[in-house]
């Protein structure tokens, strides 16, 4: 027995190494500095504020701030809002009294006798029906 020897490796258990949030913290970066370790500070120049994400113009904002062409959205033609208004004063509605009457807001008869509104191909159709006048057709 006296040819007995250990044939095992020995085994160290360690802690896990501390994540980059945890050695910057100031209870680890003080410890640091009472071991007498070497500690590196850098300053960001854009850290904690946003200036990153806005301050360079991307190639898709400089498209659209050197495009010249001006965009809108479709508005009421003089003729079809002159239409309804004549329409509705020769029914004697008022404009709720007429929004009430096509299930409406309002709100849409006047941007539409404002001529503010987007014309709506089914909007027209109940005023249409509702006043008794062809408003289109005359495009």
């Amino acid at each position: 027995m006296a040819g007995i020897t250990q044939d095992w490796e020995p085994v160290v258990i360690r802690k896990k190494a501390p994540t980059a949030a945890a050695r910057k913290d100031e209870k680890a970066v003080n410890a640091a500095r009472r071991s007498g370790a070497e500690i590196e500070t850098i300053r960001k120049s854009t850290a904690g504020s946003n200036k990153a994400a806005s301050s360079s113009t991307s190639l898709n904002t400089r498209k659209l701030d050197e495009d010249t062409e001006n965009l809108a959205h479709e508005k009421v033609p003089t003729e079809l809002k002159k239409a309804i208004m004549q329409g509705r004063m020769d029914k004697k509605l008022t404009q709720a009294q007429l929004a009430q009457i096509i299930n409406e807001k309002p709100q849409i008869i006047q941007e539409y006798e404002s001529g503010k509104a987007i014309p709506n191909q089914q909007i027209i159709t109940k005023l249409e029906r509702a006043l008794g006048v062809k408003l289109r057709g005359k495009k």
